[in-house]
């Protein structure tokens, strides 16, 4: 344990960041795992829904610096891909 005044206030703040950091971390991966599973049932309006939330909870995460900007990009990039796959797959079906 830390006998510095300054190092104990650090040691508090690294741990309030953490739980935020975590929480943050947490409900961007359950939105993750919506379109996820939208996608996999073949629900197109679900998935579209749970997309336009899921995108906009990776941009807040990345904004706040929990995760690199980077890795929203590439994890946004690829749920829009998965359903775009789902609306060709769908449009194939209807024709």
């Amino acid at each position: 344990m830390a006998n510095i005044k300054s190092s104990m206030k650090s040691i508090r703040r690294s741990a309030k960041e953490n739980s935020r950091n975590r929480s943050a971390k947490s409900r961007m991966r359950t939105f993750v795992k919506n379109v996820v599973q939208s996608a996999a049932a073949g629900d197109l309006p679900q998935a579209e829904a749970a997309l336009r939330m899921a995108t906009s909870v990776l941009a807040v995460t990345a904004r706040k610096g929990v995760i690199h900007p980077n890795t929203a990009a590439r994890h946004t990039r690829r749920l829009h891909a998965r359903v775009r796959a789902l609306a060709v797959q769908s449009a194939a079906h209807a024709s």
